[in-house]
């Protein structure tokens, strides 16, 4: 069985692609700290797939740990060889990854994101497992107005976190001259993805308060919270709140997956692609959208603008559709739609 290790397995990017990724008939060795997610997740992906006890041993085996301890994830490696299933590639999502967190503490992500990617590449290299597939963001770019993202475009994120993701995509772009004949490298720059598997049994999940819109709006909805805090109503759209680029869930994973089988099939190479659905929908728009696809009320109110923030943020995803041979099916109705099924029945686990 084909084996692949998965860094911030039980995340809600990483739960999701792993879905996928087992669904394909791989073995995951998962590594994750359980910082802001629990491995009650796996259960609930051996659940959507019907899979017995005896199959999810098998094909799941979950590591506990902090990938900035390097000795965990030579652990890994060296469990994986103990089994002689050699380890085909790493998806990294490990990270933290809350915009206005990483301006308040730096240090901690610094040390978390960039610390952490350094020791899985230094065992990677070690253990001459020399394919990647990366979570970045689309906060690594300069911000532009009215306009579309696209690869070639400049880049300057305006907040910490951004940086460290900057940085890592600069790490691994020297990696990969070094070694230009062994490398295959896929930095994936995520826009906005929001919704939820549409089985309800795996969502975004945060431990702690939430800092993604779409958790909240969730909160909200289940009068957690008293109402959704919109950051600024005077940006020069056309109703006055920023525009994002919301992609479902499972159309992201679907991407890692793409990408995994086009680096798996080509020469080695890195490449950056923009995984989003190239439509820019408004913040209020967004809260309205939900409102509608599920008969429920969401209370807003107008605050003032956060730092870090942009009016305009959306992907010109055409690169990774030509390459990729994938394209995002669902809509943001269907996306509130699934991640109301999630978030409405998410208590029972």
């Amino acid at each position: 069985m084909r084996s692949i290790i998965v860094t911030g397995g039980t995340g809600f990017i990483g739960s999701h692609t792993c879905l996928l990724l087992l669904n394909n008939g791989f073995k995951l060795y998962i590594i994750d700290s359980e910082v802001n997610s629990s491995k009650n997740v796996l259960g609930q992906l051996s659940e959507i797939l019907n899979f017995d006890s005896e199959e999810f041993r098998k094909k799941i085996v979950f590591f506990k740990g902090d990938i900035r301890n390097k000795n965990i994830i030579e652990n890994v490696f060296e469990t994986s060889k103990e089994k002689n299933e050699k380890i085909e590639a790493v998806f990294h999502f490990a990270g933290l990854k809350s915009v206005r967190e990483s301006n308040i503490l730096p240090i901690k992500y610094w040390d978390n994101n960039v610390i952490g990617t350094m020791n899985l590449l230094k065992t990677m290299d070690k253990y001459d497992c020399k394919t990647l597939i990366f979570s970045s963001s689309a906060t690594i770019y300069e911000p532009v107005k009215n306009r579309k993202l696209n690869e070639k475009d400049k880049l300057g994120p305006i907040n910490i976190y951004g940086q460290t993701k900057l940085v890592i995509e600069d790490i691994l772009q020297g990696i990969f001259n070094s070694s230009p004949e062994k490398w295959k490298i896929a930095n994936l720059r995520y826009f906005n993805p929001i919704g939820a598997h549409k089985s309800g049994k795996i969502g975004e999940d945060p431990i702690g308060d939430a800092d993604n819109i779409f958790p909240i709006i969730i909160d909200v909805a289940n009068r957690k919270l008293e109402f959704l805090k919109i950051f600024g109503n005077n940006w020069g759209t056309p109703d006055g709140t920023c525009i994002r680029d919301y992609i479902h869930i499972m159309d992201l994973a679907e991407g890692h997956i793409a990408a995994f089988k086009f680096l798996l099939g080509n020469k080695p190479q890195i490449v950056n692609l923009n995984l989003g659905t190239g439509k820019g929908h408004s913040v209020l728009e967004l809260v309205k959208t939900f409102q509608l696809a599920n008969n429920i009320k969401v209370p807003y109110e107008f605050t003032a603008r956060r730092e870090g923030d942009t009016e305009y943020l959306v992907a010109d995803n055409s690169l990774a559709i030509s390459l990729l041979n994938w394209i995002p099916k669902f809509t943001l109705y269907d996306m509130c739609k699934d991640g109301w099924n999630w978030g409405k029945i998410k208590t029972k686990f």
